[in-house]
């Protein structure tokens, strides 16, 4: 049975770090394409971040770009997306999600979901 599990969310003050992490089962996560999506309250869905499996390429939406990283540990079957500087428009629950191999911008094209990690940046 697939599954993924998000953990590490939280309340945190802008300038502040997370690490959140999507533990993986049922299948391995450097056969897949695991991204990273977000949900603000009345706010359409968006990608954030993404690492495709064989060469790791990876991909971030321009709003978390050099703020955000994301990384694949395959002996532990997780992903992390490492969030520095964050800001209170980061605020949103975030979601890791899987697809076969490479990576898409559209979350529509991953079948698998976990149920989400809220993350709030306030002062």
């Amino acid at each position: 049975q697939v599954q993924l599990v998000e953990s590490g969310g939280g309340l945190v003050q802008p300038g502040d770090s997370l690490r959140l992490s999507c533990a993986a089962s049922g299948f391995m996560v450097d056969y897949s394409a695991i991204g990273w999506f977000r949900q603000a309250p009345g706010k359409e869905r968006e990608g954030v971040s993404c690492i495709s499996n064989s060469d790791g390429s990876t991909y971030y939406a321009d709003s978390v770009k050099g703020r955000f990283t994301i990384a694949r540990d395959n002996a532990k079957n997780t992903v992390y997306l490492a969030m520095n500087s964050l800001k209170p428009e980061d605020t949103a629950v975030y979601y890791c999600a899987a697809r076969p191999i490479r990576c898409s911008p559209t979350g529509a094209d991953f079948g698998s979901w976990g149920q989400g990690t809220q993350v709030t940046v306030s002062s």
